[in-house]
């Protein structure tokens, strides 16, 4: 049986791939992954029966940990999925991103290129770097960022991932790596840390905490499900050509407080505000009293938007899950796992506010022996 690598494949984007993988290929998944703060066993934990999957703990910053997976599990191909990639966690830990996502990158593209000269290397290898929409910047109203588009990056994040994607291009062009890669836009579903928007607003209106919109709450995002994100990986994979950027997403923008304001009214009918006793101590009587404009993130980004025409016209990728329905989706799935929420936020993560030059409250975690 062949076998695939999902580097950082216990995280949120990871986890749901290791899943859309099982159902596409008859592959066997190796997830490799630090186990990081944002990436823990408990996001397989339905999967830790299943003969396909096979978690190897490692840092994709680690050349000879890197080699070690490659050889012996010889994989057809490798989804680089390991980052870094909370922007306000980039701004108080800016080191901690350049090494994952800039190091760890380089690493994997050269352990790769070592592994595909050896002997017996395996015909159509693909590396999938899987990459974000913010690596384009703040675009002007009317104007959609193709994959001809400059970088721009704004944010020690989005900076590190375009540092990784160029470094993908120069080993595609130097030594003729096959590498493709992605660039997604705003994500969202099942087993998402809690520091990200939707998780985050929805457990706090549960708990009847403050909303925190930054600024205005008017910029402007593309949401894609995660599910839907993942069969764009799958296609990019089985049908991108190497050397080529693909740009994933809906072509549908839509401010951050018109995502609040819908995953509000999704609460009101499956938690009805009236029937909560946090809001009623909160001394309000809808969710959407709880949103609460504070002081904007540095550097903060107005608007995305990429043009999705060759994702669409070359891998035959189109999104199917709506806005609506994903986010009423994604809802359920948190209402139905508060145990998870509870697991993840026990490593030590307290839904306060990052971001703001301070100091990462989970810079000294390391991942587990």
């Amino acid at each position: 049986m062949s076998a695939l690598i999902v580097t950082g494949g216990a995280g949120f984007i990871g986890c749901n791939l290791v899943r859309a993988l099982l159902r596409a290929t008859g592959d066997r998944i190796v997830v490799f992954d630090r186990l990081t703060y944002a990436g823990g066993r408990e996001n397989l934990a339905d999967l830790a029966d299943d003969p396909r999957v096979e978690l190897v703990v490692g840092d994709v910053a680690d050349a000879e940990a890197v080699a070690a997976v490659l050889d012996a599990h010889r994989p057809r191909g490798v989804f680089h999925l390991a980052a870094e990639t909370h922007v306000d966690r980039s701004i108080d830990a800016p080191h901690a991103f350049v090494r994952t996502n800039v190091l760890g990158t380089q690493v994997l593209l050269e352990q790769v290129r070592r592994y595909l000269e050896r002997p017996g290397a395996p015909d159509g290898f693909r590396l999938v770097q899987v990459s974000t929409d913010e690596v384009y910047g703040s675009l002007p109203e009317g104007r959609r960022a193709d994959e001809q588009a400059p970088f721009a990056p704004s944010s020690p994040y989005a900076a590190s991932k375009a540092s990784a994607d160029l470094l993908a291009h120069a080993w595609h062009v130097t030594w003729d790596l096959p590498v493709i890669v992605t660039h997604a836009t705003n994500n969202y579903g099942p087993f998402q840390f809690p520091e990200k928007l939707i998780p985050l607003m929805l457990l706090n209106a549960l708990e009847g905490r403050a909303l925190p919109l930054y600024g205005d709450g008017l910029q402007r995002r593309d949401w894609i499900h995660v599910e839907d994100h993942c069969d764009g990986l799958i296609a990019a994979f089985g049908r991108g050509v190497p050397g080529r950027r693909y740009n994933l997403g809906t072509g549908v923008e839509r401010t951050n407080l018109e995502v609040v304001e819908t995953l509000c009214a999704i609460l009101e009918r499956l938690r009805p505000a009236a029937a909560s006793d946090a809001l009623a101590r909160a001394g309000v009587a809808s969710y959407r009293e709880l949103i609460t404009h504070v002081a904007d993130r540095p550097g903060h980004d107005r608007r995305y938007a990429v043009d999705v025409a060759r994702a669409r016209n070359e891998l035959g990728f189109a999104p199917r899950i709506p806005f609506g329905e994903g986010l009423e989706r994604t809802v359920r799935w948190y209402l139905e796992h508060r145990d998870w929420c509870a697991a993840v936020e026990a490593r030590g993560y307290r839904r306060e506010r990052l971001g703001l030059g301070g100091r990462d409250p989970l810079a000294g975690e390391r991942a587990p022996a």
